[in-house]
Formats: C-alpha cells, structure tokens, sequence
C-alpha cells in the first residue's frame, strides 16, 4: 500500500489512506496566508489531528511503498479515536 507521511516540525504524522492530500495542502497554506490557524487531518487508524500551522511551521510530504496496515481501512472521512478502541 502507499503510505503518505506529514513531518509538521519534529513530529511526523502517517496520513490515513484516502487523504485528500491537495485539499490538505491548500488548508496548511491557507493557514499560513492568515498568521496561523488549526487544520486537522486523519491519521494512520482513523484518528484525526489538529495542527496549528503557521508561518514559522515546517512542513514536509512523503510518499512511499509499505506492508498493508489493518489499522488503516482507507476511511480517511470517517475519523474516531479513543483509549478503548480496537
């Protein structure tokens, strides 16, 4: 499977698959224009991140070829989370 990852300064983010990454691209610079304002995205398992992106934010995409994860069902519009969940 592709696997999409986000490094947001010292933290890297596996994005859940099914990401809009464009759309994802335009919120982070939209962010930016404005002085800096929270974009969330969905991550590896379905579990969604709320990002304060400024301009002095770092942000870096990388995209490669990894073993198929169960955690990640594609479902990127559907995100849940929680310490009980499975």
């Amino acid at each position: 499977m592709i696997r999409t990852q986000m490094a947001v300064n010292d933290a890297v983010f596996a994005l859940a698959q099914g990401q809009d990454l464009d759309a994802l691209k335009k919120r982070i610079e939209s962010a930016v224009a404005q002085g800096g304002r929270f974009a969330s995205f969905v991550v590896v398992g379905d579990r969604e991140v709320s990002v304060l992106f400024s301009p002095h934010t770092a942000v870096a995409f990388s995209v490669e070829t990894v073993a198929f994860d169960e955690r990640d069902d594609g479902d990127a519009d559907v995100p849940y989370g929680g310490f009980f969940d499975e």
